[in-house]
């Protein structure tokens, strides 16, 4: 394979991309310069949020056609899905800090997302070992519907209502999140599509 094809090469560049793009994304009046960091933030939980409801849907899908591309496909997606969920981690605690001021740990959706972060990690070295395309998307099927009923029903404290980012009623700084969304998905696909061969 040409070192240009390489999907992780690419993960990597995209990642790159996004860091620039972070840096050189539009201010915004309440937050000033500290909204790069809402943006990175935020484009990150979300491209995890997404990366884990695929699998579940394409694990289900593995589970009702027993397909074998369908099966390999949830268990790439859960692997990526929770390597951009652990690193969203260290990135909350950052917007917090520069934002608010503290690491407010007890923010609800916070210990929601280290208990989520913590079973993912066990769940996906887990089925590593097990090794089972059955067992692999019945867990990302059952994981996926758990985080997202979980979040649904779990309260915010911070960041405080309402968006900075959708309330700002400014175009070019919700397009630019947009943007920056659809680069680190696009990079958590790359990362899935290398987790295929693994």
């Amino acid at each position: 394979m040409s070192r240009f094809k390489s999907p992780f090469l690419w993960f990597i560049l995209l990642l790159l991309g996004l860091a620039v793009l972070t840096v050189l994304g539009p201010e915004e009046a309440s937050l000033g310069q500290n909204v790069r960091i809402v943006y990175l933030h935020g484009a990150w939980a979300l491209t995890a949020l997404v990366a884990f409801v695929a699998a579940g849907f394409l694990g289900l899908a593995a589970l009702l056609t027993r397909h074998p591309g369908a099966h390999v496909w949830s268990r790439a997606l859960g692997r990526a899905a929770i390597v951009f969920w652990v690193t969203y981690l260290p990135l909350s605690l950052w917007a917090m800090q520069a934002n608010w001021n503290g690491l407010y740990t007890s923010e609800p959706r916070f210990r929601v997302a280290v208990v989520f972060a913590g079973a993912g990690v066990l769940l996906q070295i887990g089925l590593s070992i097990i090794h089972r395309p059955f067992l692999t998307s019945l867990a990302n099927v059952l994981f996926a519907t758990a985080l997202v009923w979980t979040l649904q029903n779990t309260g915010s404290i911070l960041p405080p209502p309402p968006s900075p980012i959708f309330s700002s009623g400014i175009a070019s700084i919700e397009i630019f999140f947009v943007v920056e969304n659809l680069v680190a998905l696009f990079a958590a696909f790359m990362l899935a599509r290398w987790w295929l061969g693994k």
